[in-house]
């Protein structure tokens, strides 16, 4: 099913990521996580897509698995950097013939071992090429993409951020999922915004718990996601205890969404970093499935 009529039928919807993993390990644990994550009812599951090519085939992989096997709906993510129109006619036709009808379709990072790339010089600079292309050639697909709430990290200002996003949407989005934030009240001024500016399709809000210290200043500093000083006091407080940051993280996660649904969201897109009890939790605390 289309991500586009579930919307339609229902809000808020929620989601969870999951993200591949290395290729010299099995897909057997994942494919158990999800299998465990089914049993929260999530209106569909993305799939994290290896930039460079890195994890291209596993996505695919797992997708097929998780729409034919486990019976639930999935969101591929594809990226377009680096890539040219036959490889990502042959990704595509590829989804088409495991019965896959939703893509996230994104530009993706600068590849790690190519210093000295340049995106000018792709058959897709933009993410709105991809959309622009998906929707041109394979106008059957739905499509969703990202938007962030706190200004794209390559943009020079908030003002031509937004009229980028409304560029992409306009290209044939159907609806958006932000970049992960843990500050509610920028998500909600961006909302405003977006609205303001025309932009309509659905809006899910991604969130990402905090399981580990290290690893969410490092996706926050990549990113360009703000840590609010709640959140700061919290991280330094349990830098150095897993377990409690574990579950403060958890609890920060459950206040958060439990905000974004008294204020009605299209949807919750919670990243799980592959964790089912963690989520589990979450969702349970909540009541929303």
């Amino acid at each position: 099913m289309k991500i586009s009529d579930i919307y339609t039928r229902k809000t808020p919807l929620v989601s969870f990521e999951i993200f591949p993993p290395k290729p010299d390990m099995p897909l057997d644990t994942l494919l158990k996580t999800v299998s465990e994550l089914k049993n929260l009812e999530p209106d569909f599951i993305s799939v994290t897509y290896g930039a460079g090519g890195g994890n291209r085939s596993r996505t695919i992989e797992i997708s097929s698995e998780i729409k034919n096997s486990i019976g639930l709906e999935v969101l591929t993510h594809l990226t377009s950097v680096a890539a040219v129109e036959d490889e990502i006619d042959t990704i595509i036709r590829s989804l088409e013939n495991k019965n896959i009808e939703n893509i996230l379709a994104l530009r993706g990072d600068l590849p790690s071992d190519i210093p000295d790339f340049n995106f000018n010089n792709q058959s897709f600079k933009y993410a709105s090429d991809l959309v622009a292309y998906i929707r041109q050639r394979y106008d059957h697909f739905c499509i969703g993409a990202a938007c962030y709430p706190e200004v794209h990290l390559e943009s020079p200002g908030k003002e031509e951020d937004m009229q980028n996003l409304k560029r992409k949407v306009d290209c044939g989005v159907d609806f958006l999922i932000t970049q992960l934030f843990f500050d509610n009240s920028i998500f909600y001024s961006f909302l405003e915004d977006v609205r303001n500016i025309g932009i309509h399709c659905p809006i899910s809000a991604g969130i990402m718990p905090v399981f580990n210290t290290k690893l969410i200043k490092k996706i926050t500093q990549t990113c360009g996601a703000s840590i609010p000083q709640k959140l700061a006091k919290i991280l330094n407080r349990y830098e150095n205890s897993p377990d409690d940051i574990l579950k403060a993280g958890v609890d920060y996660a459950e206040n958060q969404i439990a905000d974004l649904l008294d204020h009605n969201v299209d949807g919750i897109h919670l990243c799980t970093m592959n964790r089912s009890d963690q989520t589990r939790k979450i969702i349970n605390s909540l009541g929303i499935i």
